[in-house]
C-alpha cells in the first residue's frame, strides 16, 4: 500500500529533519517539563493510594487517646458515643531494650494485641514469623526496621524493662502497622531504627506487668462514613477525663499520618511550579524557531497561497510542526516521567515503612501534562503563525523590506569608541533587538533559578542541623522519665557514672487556645539557669525565659492568630488538669517544630505542685561513656533515652540521601533547560546571520573574529543572566520554603556565596557545550554557498 503523502506533508518531514538539532533541544525542554509534572502527579497519588490502601485493609482508626488506667467496663459507653462505627482498647507503654550486641539502650513502645482473635483496628501486618501464642507472656513480634537495623531473627531473644522488671522476650514475628509508617520516638524528629522501635505482646502479658487487668490505657476509634470527628472527640474526653487522658485527637494529629500527609502536600506543590517554568521556556523557545521559520519561508508560503491553499491550510502545517516537537517532547516525558515516579515512591518505601507500594498512575496525570504541553507550544506559537496566516501572496513574493537602521544609543557613547569593531557588532545588535535578547537572557536565567532552587536545599538543611542540634541543643544525651519525679531527680542521674552536667525539664501535655482556634501542644517548663537546652531563637540565639507568661514558636503564634500580650487560653491535660489564661511574653522563630515554653516555677505554680521534672538532659564525659550506658541499662525509672550526636546522624542520613537525589535530578533537567535556550538562540542566530558573518570572512575577518561576533552575544546574554537568575533564584527558593513549611519543619531560606558560583558555573558550562556545537558548525560553513543565497 502506497502512502501518498501531500506537498505540505512532504514540507513539513523536510522541515523537521533540517531543524532537527533545534526541534530535539525544545523537545527536551517539554520532556523535562512533563517529566517534572507527572513525577509529582503519579508519585503523590501513588503515594495517597498505597496509604490509604494499607489504611483501609488494616483498620487504621479515626480517632486515638491515651489515659492513665481506665477500666474496661468504660468501653461500652465509648462504643455508644454518636458516630463511633467500633472501638477498641489496648495497652501502650515506652519501655527499655537491651540488645546484647548494642551498647545502648533502645528504646521501644510496646502494644497489646488481642490475647485471642485479631485487631479490627491498627491490626499488624506481619512480614514473617508468628503472633504471641495466648499462653505465652514471653513471646513478641517486633517492628520489621527495628529488626533489620539489630539484624534480629526469628527466635532471638532480647531483654525489655516492664514497669521497672526486665524481662528475656523472644521474638516470633516480624510486623508492621498502620499506626507507625512513620516511626519516631516520642519527642524525636526523625527515625532512629537503631535505638527506637515497635514491639507487639499479647495483652495478657503486658496487663500482667503494668497491673492492667480488665483496664486499658489507649482507646482507638473507627467512625461511621461521613461522621465529624470534633464532637466524638469531645464526647470522649469528657468520658475519659477522670482516668488523666491527656486528650483525644483525630487521625489527622496523629504523628505518622502527619508526616504522610505532608509529603503528599509536598509533590502537590511541586506539580505546579517547576513544571510551569519548563512550559513556560518551551513556549518562548516554539516562539523562536517558528518566527524564524516563518520569516525565512514567505516566498514558499506566498507560492503555496497562489497555487490555492487556504489560510487555514497554511495555519495547520505549522500547526502540526509544532504538534510534532510537542509530541516527541510529551513521549519522552511519558516514560521519563512514569521511571521518575516510580523512583520516587521506591524512595518514599524506604523513607516510610509500607507493606506494599501500589503504583498505578491513572490517565488523567497523562492527560493534564500532554494538554499542558500542548497548550504551552501552541500559545508560544501563535504570534508567528498568525503572521504566516495573514501574509497576502502578493507581498509575500517579495523580500522583507530590510530593517531601518540607525545610529543607537550606544554607538553614542565613550564605550563604543573604546571597543574593537566585532565588540561593536555585538552590542549594536543587542540593541537593536532588545526583545529577543530579553528573552534569551530571562530563559537562561530561569535555568539557573532552577539549579539554584537545587542546590540551595543542602545549605538549608546544613542550617537546620546545625541551628537545632548544635546553637540550640549543648547536651550529650536526653533521659525521660516514666513519670514527673522531685526535684532531687537530678541528683540522682548526676550521680550516674560519666555525668559532668544535668538539667531537667517538666514536658506536660496541654491545649492552648485563641478565639476559635486550639491545638493540643506539649508547654516546656524550663529552668531560668537553662545552659543546656536554652529556649532559643534562630536570630537571637539562646534568651532568658521569663518569669512569668508563655513564649511561643511563630509559626503557633500564626495558627492561633495572636501577637505579644495577647492572652490565650490554657488547659493543662494533666494532674489537677488546671485551667485559664495566660499572656503570650515572647514569640520565637524555631525550624523545627512549634514549642511553648514557660518557667519551671511558673508552670508549677499553674499545675498547682511542687518543682517537679520528666525530663532531663547531661552532659557526659566521652571517657566514661561506656559506663554511663551499662548503667542506664540497670535503671528502672527511665522512660527512653536519645542521644544528640545519634540524632545528628539520623537526621543527616535520612534527609540528605533524599536531598542528593533531588539535587541531581534537578541539576540536569536545569542544564537541558539552559541547552534548549542557548543552543536555539545561537542556532537561529546562526541561521540569520549566516550571509552577514560568511561576508566578514571573505573581506578577511578571522575564524577566531567570526566566532566572537556570534559567540560573544551569547557572552553578553550570558553574563547579564546570572546575576538576574540569581535573584530568581533566591525567589523562587523563598517561594518553595514558603509552600514546604509546616507545623512540623520550616526550610529556612539560605543561599551560600559558593552555592550560587556552582550554580553560575553550571549554567556557563552548558553554554559553553553550546557553544562548541555552533561554533563547529560555524567553522563548516560553504562561504561560496552562503553568499549566493538570496537575503
Amino acid at each position: 500500500m502506497v502512502i501518498k503523502v501531500s506537498p505540505l506533508g512532504r514540507k513539513l518531514l523536510r522541515d523537521l529533519w533540517r531543524l532537527k538539532m533545534q526541534v530535539l533541544a525544545i523537545a527536551l525542554v517539554i520532556a523535562s517539563g512533563v517529566a517534572l509534572l507527572i513525577m509529582a502527579l503519579t508519585s503523590g497519588e501513588a503515594l495517597r493510594e498505597t496509604t490509604n490502601a494499607y489504611y483501609e485493609r488494616y483498620g487504621f482508626a479515626d480517632v486515638f487517646a491515651s489515659v492513665k488506667r481506665a477500666p474496661e467496663r468504660l468501653m461500652e459507653k465509648i462504643s455508644r458515643i454518636p458516630g463511633v462505627k467500633r472501638a477498641e482498647s489496648r495497652i501502650v507503654h515506652i519501655v527499655t531494650v537491651d540488645i546484647s550486641h548494642f551498647a545502648e539502650p533502645a528504646t521501644a513502645r510496646v502494644v497489646s494485641l488481642p490475647s485471642s482473635g485479631v485487631a479490627s483496628l491498627n491490626n499488624i501486618a506481619l512480614r514473617k514469623g508468628r503472633r504471641p501464642k495466648r499462653e505465652r507472656v514471653d513471646e513478641a513480634v517486633i517492628g520489621e526496621r527495628f529488626a533489620v537495623a539489630h539484624q534480629l531473627e526469628i527466635g532471638d531473644r532480647i531483654l525489655v524493662l516492664l514497669n521497672g522488671r526486665q524481662r528475656p522476650v523472644f521474638i516470633v514475628g516480624v510486623a508492621l502497622a498502620p499506626e507507625f509508617i512513620y516511626v519516631i520516638a516520642p519527642g524525636g524528629i526523625m527515625p532512629d531504627d537503631q535505638r527506637f522501635g515497635v514491639i507487639w505482646m499479647n495483652r495478657d502479658a503486658l496487663a500482667g506487668a503494668f497491673d492492667m487487668e480488665e483496664a486499658f490505657n489507649d482507646v482507638s476509634i473507627s467512625l461511621t462514613r461521613g461522621t465529624d470527628a470534633e464532637p466524638v472527640i469531645d464526647k470522649l474526653d469528657a468520658l475519659l477525663e477522670r482516668y488523666g487522658t491527656v486528650g483525644a485527637f483525630a487521625r489527622d494529629r496523629q504523628i505518622s499520618n502527619r508526616f504522610v500527609q505532608n509529603e503528599i502536600d509536598q509533590a502537590a506543590t511541586m506539580a505546579v511550579v517547576l513544571p510551569a517554568i519548563f512550559m513556560a521556556v518551551a513556549a518562548f523557545l516554539t516562539n523562536m524557531i517558528m518566527t524564524r521559520l516563518i520569516a525565512t519561508e514567505r516566498e514558499e508560503i506566498g507560492l503555496f497561497k497562489a497555487f490555492g491553499y487556504s489560510n487555514a491550510s497554511i495555519a495547520w502545517h505549522y500547526v502540526k510542526m509544532v504538534l510534532a516537537i510537542a509530541v516527541l517532547g510529551i513521549a519522552a516525558g511519558f516514560g521519563l516521567g512514569s521511571w521518575l515516579g516510580q523512583f520516587m515512591l521506591q524512595m518514599y518505601g524506604e523513607n516510610f515503612q509500607f507493606p506494599f507500594l501500589i503504583y498505578r498512575p491513572s490517565p488523567q496525570s497523562f492527560a493534564i501534562a500532554a494538554l499542558v504541553s500542548v497548550a504551552a507550544t501552541l500559545l508560544g506559537s501563535m504570534t508567528a503563525v498568525r503572521a504566516a496566516v495573514i501574509l497576502p501572496p502578493a507581498e509575500a513574493m517579495r523580500p522583507p523590506a530590510p530593517p531601518t537602521y540607525h545610529r543607537s544609543w550606544f554607538s553614542k557613547t565613550k564605550m563604543a569608541n573604546a571597543v574593537d569593531a566585532p565588540t561593536r557588532m555585538i552590542f549594536r545588535r543587542l540593541a537593536r533587538w532588545p526583545v529577543s535578547a530579553a528573552l534569551s537572557m530571562f530563559g537562561i536565567a530561569l535555568s539557573l533559578s532552577v539549579l539554584l532552587l537545587a542546590l540551595q536545599w543542602d545549605d538549608a538543611i546544613n542550617e537546620m542541623v546545625d541551628d537545632f542540634f548544635f546553637r540550640s541543643h549543648h547536651q550529650d544525651a536526653t533521659i525521660s522519665l516514666f513519670a514527673a519525679a522531685p526535684a532531687r531527680v537530678l541528683h540522682d542521674i548526676s550521680a550516674l557514672p560519666g555525668v559532668m552536667s544535668v538539667e531537667g525539664q517538666r514536658i506536660v501535655a496541654a491545649r492552648i487556645g485563641h478565639a476559635h482556634v486550639v491545638r493540643r501542644q506539649a508547654i516546656v517548663g524550663v529552668t531560668g539557669e537553662a545552659t543546656l537546652v536554652p529556649v532559643h531563637d534562630v536570630s537571637r540565639g539562646a534568651i532568658a525565659i521569663p518569669r512569668e507568661g508563655v513564649v511561643i514558636s511563630s509559626t503557633l503564634a500564626d495558627v492561633l492568630g495572636v501577637s505579644y500580650g495577647d492572652a490565650v487560653k490554657l488547659e493543662i491535660l494533666e494532674g489537677r488538669r488546671p485551667t485559664g489564661e495566660i499572656r503570650v511574653v515572647d514569640i520565637i522563630e524555631t525550624y523545627i517544630d512549634t514549642p511553648i515554653y514557660m518557667h519551671l516555677d511558673a508552670l508549677s505554680r499553674v499545675m498547682r505542685e511542687s518543682r517537679q521534672m520528666n525530663t532531663v538532659h547531661v552532659r557526659i564525659d566521652a571517657t566514661r561513656r561506656h559506663l554511663f550506658l551499662a548503667a542506664l541499662k540497670e535503671t528502672p525509672r527511665l522512660s527512653a533515652v536519645s542521644f544528640r550526636k545519634a540524632g545528628v546522624q539520623m537526621f543527616r542520613d535520612t534527609v540528605e540521601k533524599n536531598i542528593m537525589v533531588f539535587i541531581g535530578f534537578y541539576t540536569i533537567f536545569s542544564c537541558l533547560l539552559a541547552f534548549g535556550v542557548i543552543y536555539n538562540t545561537l542556532r537561529i542566530a546562526l541561521s540569520e546571520r549566516g550571509r552577514e558573518l560568511a561576508t566578514l570572512r571573505v573581506l578577511g575577518f578571522s575564524r577566531a573574529e567570526v566566532s566572537y561576533i556570534l559567540l560573544g552575544e551569547s557572552g553578553v546574554l550570558v553574563l547579564v543572566a546570572l546575576p538576574v537568575g540569581i535573584i530568581c533564584g533566591i525567589l523562587l527558593s523563598g517561594y518553595i520554603a514558603e509552600q514546604f513549611s509546616t507545623e512540623l519543619f520550616r526550610v529556612p531560606l539560605l543561599i551560600k556565596d559558593a552555592t550560587a558560583g556552582i550554580a553560575a558555573i553550571g549554567v556557563v558550562l552548558t553554554v559553553s557545550l553550546c557553544a562548541l556545537i555552533v561554533r563547529r558548525r560555524l567553522d563548516q560553513l560553504d562561504l561560496i554557498e552562503v553568499l549566493k543565497t538570496r537575503e
